[in-house]
């Protein structure tokens, strides 16, 4: 096991007794973050709306580093509920709260409390690139510019 990347992390006042984000089991590849919602109140998603939902935390990424803000299968499934800019980047210059902008697709209400755990934030390393213009052709692949679906679908063979 590697030793764990260490990431400045800041709670902000409305944070203050929520749990750090934190993976929920040994192999997760994404840290749960939480709504950091006033106590005793609640923030309401009505179907089609969205709505920005802070977690009361600020981080400070080392560069060459981003964090992305993923959706959390079960709110999905259950309630139609998902990050509406999956995967969300966070750079490794900002140093603001992290807020997630949640939308809900599901057909009824949907109310977030305190604590609740809203979505995942995962790390990893960002290659930088400079592109080359050239006027030759690409190396060709056997897929070649075939686009949308072109490799076919599940279950049947590409063709």
């Amino acid at each position: 096991m590697t030793t764990p990347l260490r990431i400045p992390l800041r709670r902000l006042p409305h944070g203050e007794g929520l749990p750090p984000p934190a993976y929920a089991s040994a192999g997760a590849v994404g840290m749960d973050l939480y709504a950091a919602i006033a106590e005793g109140q609640k923030l309401v998603i009505e179907p089609g709306a969205r709505e920005l939902t802070p977690t009361g935390i600020m981080i400070a990424l080392p560069e060459g580093y981003e964090a992305q803000v993923r959706p959390r299968s079960g709110l999905a499934v259950r309630h139609g509920v998902t990050v509406l800019n999956a995967p969300g980047a966070i750079d490794s210059d900002y140093r603001g709260e992290i807020k997630v902008i949640l939308i809900n697709h599901g057909g009824e209400a949907f109310e977030i409390l305190r604590g609740m755990r809203i979505a995942q934030l995962v790390v990893a390393p960002v290659a930088r690139v400079a592109f080359v213009e050239i006027e030759d052709e690409l190396d060709p692949t056997a897929r070649g510019a075939g686009g949308f679906g072109s490799t076919g679908f599940g279950g049947e063979t590409s063709g």
